[in-house]
């Protein structure tokens, strides 16, 4: 049986899968890698290969198994998706004459992917991102020698929707590694709490890396790692996702749209990577470096906290949409399992 899709993990430090415990330690391009695999396995088959792996395993639907990159995928995929390495690709792409291959590219790369841009574009390798605004910096970051870029977002759940949970008006959250600028996350909410002194800041951290901070200002709660169930209800109860820092860009932003999803805001810097496209209303984007910009918004939001969602989820962020959406990429659309429900946003063709 040839056909289907098949990812590739040449850079994880340890094999994983979607059961319970398989993302431990690991990100969330790990994460959102497996959540994408495990709902094509409804439509097609799909396999995961990582590097780190030595053994087959099933989880689900989905195959996980070893990579050799000395030989042709035994699977015969239709379509190849790598991970973010543009040095594994080409070679795939040798290897594997008949499938159309991927780069699904989760960062911002080096300046040393530049050199490495012809290669692609000969081999006939794509890059795909995970916004519009993450694919416009690369075009521009690659100029001529890019090769065809497109993107698709990552995906939200799609019953992910506001509770009566109530809403506190004193807590913010900041749910990301500490890398991601807390340092000046911590900094504006010092300054912050001048204004309005009984805001305290919840801190989840992932733990997949230690970063200096500085000071760790009062008022602040460090949750530590928690599951999604767990981090989702923070999300719930908290005022907004509080997220004022200029110096690391998202090429998504998961937290944002998940946030968003279930009626939380996110207090965001304007043009930073993908925040405008990602936050479901101009107002969550504002110039955090001025403090007084960012005590109005927080005062805004706290008068009007219990009187609606202050966010909503946006539609195209959708797994059922997102699926659909992955499912079209391959060369020749699969037939659709008829038990998976078909979304009404699934009837949008396109790459999003």
């Amino acid at each position: 049986m040839s056909g289907g899709i098949t990812f590739i993990d040449p850079m994880a430090p340890r094999p994983y899968n979607g059961a319970p415990g398989g993302l431990a330690g690991l990100g969330g391009t790990e994460a959102t890698l497996v959540k994408i695999a495990e709902s094509l396995a409804g439509h097609l088959r799909v396999t995961v290969r990582q590097a780190a792996r030595q053994g087959d395993g099933l989880s689900g639907r989905v195959r996980y198994a070893p990579l050799d990159l000395g030989r042709p995928l035994p699977e015969a995929p239709g379509m190849i998706v790598v991970l973010n390495s543009w040095k594994v690709a080409p070679k795939l792409a040798r290897l594997n004459p008949g499938a159309r291959v991927v780069v699904w590219q989760h960062v911002f790369p080096g300046r040393h992917n530049r050199a490495l841009a012809p290669r692609l574009k000969a081999a006939g390798v794509e890059l795909l991102c995970v916004s519009a605004a993450h694919a416009d910096w690369l075009r521009g970051f690659l100029g001529a020698d890019a090769p065809v870029i497109g993107h698709i977002h990552n995906p939200i759940a799609d019953d992910l929707a506001p509770d009566d949970t109530p809403r506190n008006p004193d807590l913010l959250l900041f749910a990301s590694s500490p890398h991601k600028g807390l340092g000046q996350v911590f900094r504006r909410f010092e300054a912050l709490r001048t204004d309005f002194p009984t805001l305290r800041l919840a801190v989840a951290d992932p733990g997949y890396l230690a970063w200096p901070t500085g000071p760790v200002p009062e008022g602040v709660i460090p949750l530590g790692r928690l599951d999604q169930p767990r981090l989702i209800g923070w999300m719930r109860r908290a005022l907004c996702l509080f997220y004022p820092q200029d110096q690391f860009a998202e090429t998504f932003g998961l937290v944002i749209a998940e946030a968003n999803a279930v009626g939380c805001p996110a207090l965001l810097h304007r043009g930073l990577g993908a925040n405008d496209e990602v936050a479901s209303d101009p107002g969550q984007c504002l110039d955090t470096a001025d403090p007084q910009a960012i005590a109005a918004r927080i005062a805004e939001w706290r008068q009007t906290v219990g009187q609606r969602p202050l966010a909503q989820a946006q539609p195209r962020f959708r797994m059922s949409r997102i699926v659909d959406l992955w499912a079209g990429q391959l060369p020749e659309a699969p037939a659709r399992d008829p038990h998976v429900p078909i979304h009404p946003a699934e009837k949008e063709k396109g790459t999003a």
